[in-house]
């Protein structure tokens, strides 16, 4: 027998991950015990605990009441966006995996993971979803698709813009990737499918292992990518190592005629340096998706300017991606059980399964 514990959300249901529980190839019969995390909240205030989460970590919000006597004598915990703190790490006696159907890990204490000896399998439930809004982003930045809407709805027929001296079309723009995970994966597919040439700084990855996933980009570090790079897009994990990591030295790099785009995290990018390049046009322009405060304040400097393109944290906002992640969850544990290993993997390295 198999008990296995899932915290449904306000965005992933209970229903969905007591489904996908099932389908696990697991130990039968399996024995499932639904929680719920702010699942019946308003969508304003579910985006004010996921700010929690992702500034503060597991043990910044409650966890759901009655989950630590059935995390006693569970074996599997299935969760989104629900917090995994060391005290409901600490509560298991028997557990085998932890499965969360999300990109992120800022809700789950791995360093407890990790000393506890427990797997920890995650999954990019978005990373469609958010490559094809980045590459939108940066079709709409380069020529003025949102502004020109913007101004048109505002009664403005413009016809010139800030970056009027640059315009081009993507093909004959270099792409900078910061960052090597399954959404840059597939943005750089993309981009070589459209024939755009692509730089790439990753300190995971190697050109044999490109070559081999049948992807095309020219390893770069990363003062060379910021400085050779036409579009410079971010697609990389917050971690202490790299928190504002592009700042004005990088950014100081980057032509007068380039673009930053953020679809993955805020704390990569220092504020204060990104509106002053922008202020004073060391770059043209900018798109954003991720904001440092959310929503963003009526008043923020950033929305003065005319060149930066800005969305409300919507690339990864599908009618499916998220709602249906349990089953992609439910397809990668299957084959990390069957396999013993998996890319999705970001905790202990040896198993007991």
């Amino acid at each position: 027998m198999s008990k296995v514990v899932v915290v449904g959300d306000g965005l992933v249901s209970s229903a969905t991950l007591e489904e996908a529980a099932y389908q696990l190839k697991i130990e039968k019969p399996i024995e499932v015990k639904k929680f719920e995390w702010y699942s019946n909240v308003s969508p304003d205030e579910f985006r004010r605990y996921i700010k929690l989460i992702e500034t503060g970590g597991p043990e910044n919000v409650e966890i759901p009441y009655g989950i630590l006597e059935e995390l006693k004598t569970a074996d599997y915990l299935l969760v989104h966006y629900a917090p995994v703190s060391r005290q409901m790490i600490e509560s298991t006696k028997q557990l085998k995996l932890i499965g969360t159907c999300r990109g992120g890990m800022e809700h789950v204490n791995l360093k407890v993971c990790n000393e506890k000896e427990i797997p920890v399998i995650h999954v990019i439930r978005n990373a469609e979803p958010v490559a094809d809004f980045t590459i939108g982003l940066m079709y709409a930045e380069t020529r003025n698709i949102a502004r020109a809407h913007h101004n048109i709805m505002k009664g403005k027929w413009t016809n010139s813009f800030t970056n009027d001296p640059y315009k081009t079309t993507l093909s004959n723009l270099k792409v900078g990737i910061f960052g090597l995970g399954h959404i840059s994966k597939i943005i750089i597919k993309r981009l070589n499918a459209l024939g755009i040439e692509v730089l790439l700084h990753s300190q995971h990855t190697n050109l044999e292992k490109l070559k081999h996933e049948g992807l095309q980009a020219k390893i770069v570090d990363l003062k060379a990518l910021f400085a050779e790079a036409d579009i410079v897009s971010l697609h990389a994990r917050v971690t202490s190592k790299n928190k504002n990591i592009v700042n004005q030295r990088l950014i100081n790099l980057m032509k007068s005629s380039s673009y930053l785009i953020n679809t993955a995290r805020p704390g990569l990018l220092d504020k204060r340096d990104l509106i002053d390049a922008l202020k004073n046009r060391r770059i043209a322009g900018a798109a954003i998706d991720v904001f440092w405060n959310e929503p963003i304040d009526p008043n923020d400097e950033i929305l003065t300017l005319d060149n930066v393109t800005l969305t409300s944290h919507i690339a990864g906002d599908t009618v499916d991606a998220i709602p249906k992640s349990p089953y992609l969850l439910r397809e990668v544990i299957n084959d990390f059980l069957k396999n013993r290993s998996s890319e999705m993997l970001v905790s202990f390295k040896k198993f007991r399964i």
